[in-house]
């Protein structure tokens, strides 16, 4: 039986497939057909392969596309609004407050098209969001065309959207029920934090978790402060509090983690948990530091994340894969500690794993989802190109990036949003910038 002709050819100068790790191909194709790749060979046999369109791509690297496991993604809007400051004192004295007056619906739809518009520009075809009315995201996310982890929030008092625990959690099965079978999005549980989550509400979460096979994505250990006010209140640190609630295993995603002793790494190793990393809103908000290297030695899956741009300030995951690896090195007194190509590892397939999407995307191989990120290395910060991961984490920028596709898609074309309006999405900012500010 004669197979159908690939729907796109990428001829790119490398390739990058993540797995097999630190493998760089020179001179290969990737075929895409039906939304997933359908081929990966040396140029000349790829070129033996009919084809209704083909792309070349000289001084490209083409890697999987980025993905970002940590963020807040509609309070993009509320970028800048409060820096310079402690992260109790930022949240509760200007987020919360903040969010009070200004959280509906339509701050949501508008703060979270405009994060899916930096995050595509910037290669990211992945994201995680844990935010108020999910439902509102998944929308934007459904018309957008990027692929997402939406989670549903949880804390102890009432939130936008819901008045308590009970409705949130109602609301967001029915979310999980409507999109069970969305291509693009996955449903999780997203609660809060040990400090704004009783134990009630963690094992509810536990059993629906366990039910429905979802991913708890939670910040935790983020602060010293938060390590210390659990001690004294409860003599048990959060992580161990949370593993005596049952919540520690693959599905687990723990944000932040800058705080680990010896038995938390014990807990992370021996139940398979995911720790998420987000350095740059940890170091501007002088959290603490998560230590990657110590981490990946032991075993344990670390991904990276953006955190939201209220706190970072932007949603640049190849600036954070980089300052991951540079910090990494300081923290573990090593130059050696995560290697580039460990690094795009951990902004890739790393992710993936945290999010339960590995068998999905994250990596680029014949049957998964064809989500690929094209990088122009040809402009004079990149040269020479010796090694291009090098190049890719040490000496590019995100405005490199050229081509986007999720699912076979073309999200980014020639640095261009393909289903997104920037023009409308830059107006749509700059009048809630304006209303924010007048009441600030």
């Amino acid at each position: 039986m004669t197979q159908a002709p690939l729907d796109l050819l990428l001829l790119p100068t490398w390739l990058v497939p993540v797995e097999p790790a630190a493998v760089v191909l020179k001179d290969h194709g990737l075929g895409i057909r039906d939304g997933k790749i359908a081929l990966i060979a040396p140029r000349e046999e790829a070129l033996q392969h009919a084809a209704l369109e083909v792309m070349e791509l000289p001084g490209r690297l083409l890697t999987p596309g980025l993905i970002n496991s940590h963020g807040h993604a509609a309070m993009t809007l509320f970028r800048g609004l409060a820096d310079d400051l402690p992260l109790m004192t930022w949240l509760q004295e200007h987020i919360w407050p903040a969010e009070a007056k200004w959280i509906d619906e339509q701050f949501v739809e508008d703060g979270t098209r405009l994060a899916i518009a930096e995050q595509i520009k910037g290669g990211i075809t992945c994201f995680s969001d844990m935010y108020f009315y999910p439902e509102t995201a998944c929308k934007v996310v459904h018309d957008s065309g990027i692929r997402a982890q939406i989670t549903i929030p949880v804390l102890d008092f009432p939130i936008p959207g819901a008045r308590d625990a009970s409705e949130s959690l109602h609301k967001g099965m029915r979310l999980f029920d409507e999109l069970r079978h969305h291509p693009r999005i996955k449903v999780a549980f997203g609660p809060h934090a040990p400090y704004t989550v009783s134990d009630d509400k963690l094992e509810n979460i536990r059993v629906l978790a366990e039910e429905l096979d979802a991913g708890i994505h939670m910040h935790v250990h983020e602060t010293a402060f938060e390590v210390q006010q659990s001690l004294d209140l409860t003599g048990e640190r959060p992580l161990a509090r949370l593993a005596r609630l049952g919540l520690l295993g693959p599905r687990f995603q723990a944000v932040h983690m800058t705080q680990i002793d010896d038995e938390d790494l014990e807990l992370l190793t021996t139940s398979n948990s995911n720790v998420i990393h987000c350095p740059e809103s940890n170091l501007k908000l002088a959290s603490g530091f998560c230590p990657v290297e110590k981490l990946r030695l032991a075993g344990v899956n670390v991904a990276v994340g953006t955190d939201g741009a209220a706190s970072n300030n932007d949603l640049d995951l190849l600036g954070e894969t980089r300052t991951a690896a540079l910090l990494a090195k300081a923290v573990a007194g090593s130059a050696t500690a995560l290697d580039a190509h460990s690094a795009l590892r951990m902004a890739t397939l790393n992710g993936a794993q945290a999010l339960g999407l590995d068998e999905i995307t994250g990596s680029l191989a014949v049957g998964k989802a064809a989500d690929i990120s094209v990088f122009d290395l040809n402009g004079l910060p990149q040269q020479p190109v010796y090694d291009p991961v090098s190049q890719l984490i040490y000496a590019t920028g995100r405005n490199c990036v050229e081509h986007v596709w999720v699912n076979g898609k073309p999200l980014l074309s020639n640095g261009q949003l393909t289903r997104l309006d920037e023009q409308q999405i830059l107006s749509s900012t700059r009048q809630w910038g304006e209303k924010i500010a007048q009441k600030a």
